[in-house]
């Protein structure tokens, strides 16, 4: 076996891809340098083309097991599970017990069908939950999570025409707000959006960030996926200032609710769990040793910092704020149900490299890797998001636990959840660091796996799910949505630049005018994001006049299918409004500053906020003028007229 097979050969075996075809539609052979590079990370002994077929051999001896790190029982049913070729050669030694979540354990029998392992056969269906599988052979043993969850996620009894609007909460501001939106804000729009009749509000990601100097406000960059911002905090009557600040400044706002809660003490230990306590202290070395803990102490880098890393008050600051978070986002889940609205949150499809999760969970992030995306049309060089990927391998040997808390982190709040890239779930793009955004591969993830645990997290806190299926998506993921009961993404913007007749959203999508990564509705009429791109250099001058075509062209092929002038933007809007509203879409959530036709956009994709002040533009409007506002009034009760409606949509009359 020559050098380049072997290499391939181990690519493969370890679920990296030797070839794809990128978002521009081109067939693409993946570097030699970037395959050696991945499956190192992933774990080969692996350091050049050379080291292959040794690695190989190394690899596939090492994964001789005789039993899966983890099996999936759909609707509570191991069909036709198989343990190890080891374990079949002498049954009668084998012992198989399973561990059941509640602490119960069930004793499996293990019979020999004669064929290729040994079939486990168990007395019933299992309950759902996350149950720990033992296999006792010789002188081995090994344990395997077994995953027992419903098929298909949940859904609320019936059928429902749900509706609002989508916004970026720290934009979300009143007169009494300060240097960013809070909790009593996002209370305030849903009570606003119910009393006419919508019950749903979205908000992008409510995960901690980095706020001092130098700030990084991208909801999707956290600190932690299992931790609330604690800019969100409603501060009280007390802490109110005259008349919001003149832009969103995640600096002052982190300043000001450091000030409101410097005389609250500590809260008692007892009411403290492990993991709070320990991000908590995590926050306390930052502030002592810097934000990269890759160049902190070796003691604190590898989690046993000493008194001296930590600094008391940081510490006690996160301690408090985020016990004063689960207390106020408790409040609302249930001050929301009185009236039967939601909040659809969602799910970062990654974390800081900086922040808490990679560092509380080192081995399960794979290093010296980033991801992102191949090149396609909105990004010809590829993107680059900053984050490192999660081991999937790791994941398994965890049982995927990180994931697990990450999901019932939101569904404990959420009404709905959204999957950021939800793509990611079959397989992710990793650029090798140092080398260039189009050199990177995909990597498989176990998507029968990933799935469970969220249809699983979804049951148990009634939630229901979305998933970001937009850009590249692979055939996999087209037959899992539907078969696990998740909705996909619709977005007009995306419909309209489909050659041919515009199609509406089905009773499968959830859908949307645009996301925060789109211009917003009158943005996109202008071309606006056009010139930002070119300006930003994420689209060469050379092809700016034959992207602005078809963005005409798209204009025009949708305010046709509406029947009204593209010219005249207002009605343009309310007429999209109505089609969306009388779709058959389950929700329908444009965003909210479309309602006054804000031409930028919160986030231009690819640019970093030191740049561009992606997140940090305030709406241009308070609330208090968004609440009196007469035309905004009419509007909205136009959406709410078409959701009751609900005709099956045709081109607006």
């Amino acid at each position: 076996m020559n050098q380049p097979e072997a290499l391939h050969r181990l690519a493969r075996r370890m679920g990296v891809y030797t070839d794809y075809v990128d978002g521009l539609f081109r067939p693409v052979e993946v570097e030699a340098e970037t395959l050696v590079r991945v499956c190192a990370a992933l774990g080969a002994p692996v350091s050049g083309p050379e080291d292959a077929a040794e690695a190989l051999r190394a690899w596939e001896a090492a994964g001789e097991h005789i039993a899966p790190p983890v099996l999936v029982a759909w609707n509570g049913v191991l069909s036709g599970t198989r343990i190890g070729r080891d374990a079949a050669a002498d049954p009668d030694a084998v012992q198989v017990e399973l561990w059941l979540e509640s602490g119960e354990t069930v004793r499996i029998e293990a019979r020999d069908p004669g064929d290729c392992g040994l079939e486990l056969l168990l007395p019933g269906p299992l309950p759902f939950g996350y149950h720990r599988l033992t296999v006792q052979a010789a002188d081995r043993s090994e344990d395997c999570t077994v995953i027992s969850a419903p098929l298909r996620t949940w859904r609320r009894a019936g059928e429902h025409r749900s509706w609002g609007f989508a916004a970026h909460l720290a934009a979300l501001r009143s007169a009494r707000s300060r240097s960013v939106g809070d909790l009593r804000d996002l209370e305030s729009v849903c009570r606003w959006i119910a009393g006419y009749g919508g019950d749903v509000l979205m908000v992008l990601p409510l995960l901690p960030t980095f706020n001092q100097t130098p700030q990084e406000p991208s909801p999707y960059s956290p600190v932690s996926r299992l931790f609330w911002s604690e800019l969100i905090l409603d501060l009280g009557r007390g802490h109110e200032v005259a008349g919001a600040p003149a832009r969103l400044d995640v600096v002052r706002a982190d300043e000001e609710v450091r000030r409101a809660l410097a005389g609250r003490a500590a809260p008692d230990p007892a009411t403290v769990d492990e993991e709070l306590a320990r991000y908590a202290r995590f926050r306390g070395v930052q502030a002592v040793h810097g934000r990269n803990w890759r160049d902190w102490p070796d003691r604190a880098r590898r989690g046993n910092p000493a008194a001296g890393d930590v600094d008391p008050d940081e510490e006690r600051f996160h301690l408090v704020a985020q016990s004063m978070l689960r207390e106020q986002l408790g409040d609302l889940r249930r001050s929301l149900g009185e009236y039967d609205f939601r909040l659809a949150l969602d799910l970062a499809v990654g974390v800081h490299p900086d922040g808490y999760d990679t560092w509380s969970r080192q081995g399960l992030f794979a290093g010296g890797m980033s991801v992102g995306a191949p090149p396609d049309g909105g990004f010809p060089s590829g993107q680059d998001w900053g984050f490192p990927p999660v081991h999937p391998g790791a994941s398994q040997r965890e049982g995927h636990r990180y994931l697990a808390a990450s999901i019932a982190h939101q569904t404990a709040l959420a009404g709905v959840l959204r999957i950021d890239h939800v793509m990611a779930w079959t397989r992710l793009y990793w650029i090798p660091h140092g080398m260039g955004k189009h050199q990177g591969t995909y990597v498989s993830y176990p998507a029968e796996e990933l799935f469970a645990v969220l249809a699983l997290e979804s049951h148990r806190n009634e939630c229901e799910i979305a998933g970001e299926n937009l850009g590249t998506v692979p055939p996999e993921i087209d037959a899992a949505l539907p078969r696990h009961g998740i909705w996909g993404m619709y977005l007009a913007q995306f419909a309209a630049m489909e050659a041919g007749k515009v199609e509406a959203p089905s009773d499968a999508e959830m859908a949307m005018v645009g996301t925060h990564d789109t211009p917003p509705f009158q943005g996109w009429i202008e071309g606006q994001d056009i010139g930002e791109r070119v300006h930003y250099g994420l689209l060469a001058p050379e092809e700016e006049r034959e992207v602005r075509r078809e963005r005409e062209e798209a204009v025009q092929r949708l305010a046709a299918h509406l029947d009204v002038d593209p010219g005249q933007p207002a009605e343009f809007l309310a007429a999209l409004l109505d089609w969306l509203g009388e779709s058959d879409s389950p929700v329908l959530v444009p965003w909210i500053e479309d309602l006054w036709l804000e031409p930028f956009g919160v986030n231009l994709p690819g640019t970093m906020s030191s740049v561009r002040p992606n997140w940090q533009r305030p709406m241009r409007l308070l609330l208090d003028t968004v609440f009196e506002d007469r035309e905004i009034a009419e509007l909205v009760r136009r959406l709410a007229r078409a959701r009751h409606s609900g005709r099956s949509p045709e081109a607006h009359p």
